[in-house]
């Protein structure tokens, strides 16, 4: 069984995740236009699943 520790961690690095896809959002933008896609939406989901399979687990 994981920790709270583990659970509070993945809580904290999911919420920095999302503060980091909206301060990334005019750069994404921009570099959208040149034909470059940033990956934050697949750290953000990986992130999302582990955060989810460890709740799920508790």
């Amino acid at each position: 069984m994981r920790s709270r520790v583990y659970h509070a961690t993945l809580f904290a690095l999911y919420q920095l995740c999302i503060a980091v896809g909206i301060l990334v959002m005019p750069l994404a933008l921009a570099t959208r236009q040149t034909g470059v896609t940033l990956p934050v939406h697949r750290l953000l989901a990986r992130v999302e699943e582990a955060y989810e399979a460890a709740e799920a687990d508790q």
